[in-house]
């Protein structure tokens, strides 16, 4: 059972707050997704939390919520090619940065979920370390983030079943690292990771 993080006020700068957070720096496959989003101060959305401390089910729900009941909101990403081109840490600004700039309702301020500021965002912004777990908008920007890229992720597993992504969602588990020696790797695998280059590289 998760209990919900203990928040401050999304409003101290005005309403148009986007919280800002992304997933899946640590995968060895797949688009790194970020969201943004800005909640509408008039609806309530009970159970906003870090994504990564609520179930998958609990996540799907929110995000139903989040869809519904958000002023505005947005989801961008960087992808494979533009990881192992940028690597992943400036890929992930890349995708705030995207996600922050095509909000259908731009925000006045953003929330930056961690200790870096993206570039060229359309509005001021600041870094808030754990803001996951400080401000409702960056908890629904990571429950947006992590439902998005777990779906696609799962889709990838039914082109790329031997490698079986729905269990893992790219990250190096044992049975991720098995299949990348057992199958080599495939176009959605990160290369400039250290296991997937050591494969392409035969070692």
């Amino acid at each position: 059972m998760s209990i919900a993080a203990p928040f401050v006020s999304d409003l101290y700068f005005g309403h148009l707050v986007a919280g800002v957070d992304e997933a899946g720096r640590g995968p060895l496959a797949g688009d790194v997704v970020a969201a943004a989003v800005i909640l509408d101060p008039d609806l309530t959305i009970d159970g906003l939390n870090d994504s990564k401390k609520l179930s998958e089910k609990k996540r799907e729900r929110l995000y139903s919520q989040i869809i519904e009941k958000a002023l505005s909101f947005s989801i961008a990403r960087a992808s494979v090619a533009e990881i192992d081109e940028l690597n992943i840490l400036h890929a992930s600004m890349l995708a705030m940065t995207r996600a922050v700039n095509s909000l259908p309702v731009p925000a006045e301020h953003a929330l930056i979920d961690g200790n870096r500021i993206p570039l060229d965002l359309k509005c001021p912004a600041e870094a808030v370390v754990k803001g996951d777990a400080r401000h409702q908008a960056i908890a629904a920007a990571s429950i947006l983030a992590k439902v998005t890229r777990d779906r696609e992720i799962v889709l990838m597993a039914e082109k790329y079943p031997e490698y079986a992504f729905e269990k893992h969602k790219g990250y190096p588990t044992a049975v991720h690292l098995d299949a990348i020696k057992q199958h080599g790797v495939c176009e959605i695998h990160r290369t400039s990771f250290g296991p997937v280059k050591r494969a392409l590289d035969g070692c």
